[in-house]
């Protein structure tokens, strides 16, 4: 084998590697999924730290208040996010019926 020859290879291998890596981390439907299941755990987390956010009593937000400073960026993105929702069920729902 000549040098040219093995150059040409490993860019062939190089090639269908990287274009494997794109297409499990970027193309595939099931980083979708995984994002909107992250998605609804951190909903679940913030909802349990701050649900006096939406009028619902819970003795956990005076332990969770120092956290705001914290969580500041993510909170407001999140109460939007919750606030615009139609219903937690239906989005749940459209993870398992498409």
């Amino acid at each position: 084998m000549t040098l040219a020859t093995e150059i040409a290879r490993f860019r062939e291998t190089l090639s269908e590697w990287l274009h494997g890596l794109y297409h499990g981390m970027i193309e595939h439907p099931a980083t979708e999924k995984i994002e909107k299941e992250a998605e609804d755990i951190q909903d679940a987390f913030l909802f349990a730290c701050f649900a006096d956010a939406f009028g619902i009593p819970s003795p956990v937000s005076y332990y969770t208040a120092e956290l705001l400073p914290y969580l500041a960026e993510e909170f407001e993105a999140w109460e939007r996010r919750m606030w615009d929702r139609e219903s937690l069920v239906e989005r749940k729902g459209q993870q398992y019926h498409f």
